[in-house]
């Protein structure tokens, strides 16, 4: 019990507020032993203290809050799914943080009434740009995890997304790293097909400024590790087109 209750007090600021903190409140005090509503209490103290702040576990609370909504999103649990989780987050955080993360994972995905908008509101508000996107980025490899995102769980993805602001452009170019095609690599870099070898380049520097992982990096280094996946596949779109054109 003490190794759970560190776990969640140490890594945790903002969202121990507004509904996320409701639901961890209920959550915690009806699914782990031992728990009481006086932990939660002492919790939301010391998180006063750093409100402002986006702590690695707000970014992990948030992972399994949104990953509760794509999985269910069409009506259906699979456990690849719930395999992917596990193992995603054993990849970021080692086994043990883990273990304590799908105990809390359980009872979130269990949970009915879950207000997808209020979730999301809360998290855009207190997450920088760059965080949400990596989120994002999470999400659509959680939807791809059954081989297959189906229309379903696209549109959860998309009502997440405008949730969190994340614009149209954002949306697709991490989509497109996930969809194979003709378009993909010019999708990823939000440019057309059309677009001239200066404006490939400037996109590429845009591109790199957006998502370049030393923006999460104020999350932990378990968290660079999610963000350099993601900068490797705009750094092989960007390949990709100039080997195509010669450059």
């Amino acid at each position: 019990m003490a190794s759970f209750t560190k776990w969640l007090g140490a890594g945790l600021g903002w969202s121990f507020g507004g509904p996320i903190g409701a639901l961890l409140g209920y959550i915690v005090g009806n699914v782990i032993d031992g728990f009481t509503k006086k932990d939660i209490q002492e919790f939301r103290q010391q998180a006063q203290h750093h409100n402002n702040d986006t702590l690695s576990g707000d970014f992990e609370i948030s992972l399994l809050i949104l990953s509760s909504f794509v999985i269910k999103a069409d009506g259906k649990i699979d456990q690849r799914e719930l395999d992917f989780v596990r193992a995603y987050f054993v990849k970021m955080y080692g086994k043990d943080r883990a273990n304590h993360a799908f105990r809390l994972f359980k009872g979130i995905i269990n949970s009915q009434d879950l207000s997808v908008r209020q979730i999301s509101l809360q998290i855009r508000q207190q997450m920088q740009l760059a965080s949400r996107l990596q989120l994002m980025h999470y999400l659509f490899a959680l939807a791809k995890a059954d081989e297959i995102i189906t229309p379903d769980e696209l549109d959860m993805l998309h009502k997440i997304a405008g949730y969190l602001s994340i614009n149209s452009h954002d949306f697709e170019s991490i989509k497109a790293m996930f969809y194979k095609n003709a378009e993909s690599a010019y999708k990823i870099l939000e440019i057309e097909k059309s677009a001239t070898d200066k404006e490939l380049k400037a996109a590429y520097r845009n591109m790199v400024k957006k998502h370049h992982p030393d923006k999460v990096k104020y999350l932990g280094d378990e968290h660079l590790k999610g963000a350099e996946e993601k900068f490797l596949k705009i750094q092989e779109a960007y390949e990709q087109i100039k080997k195509e054109r010669g450059l």
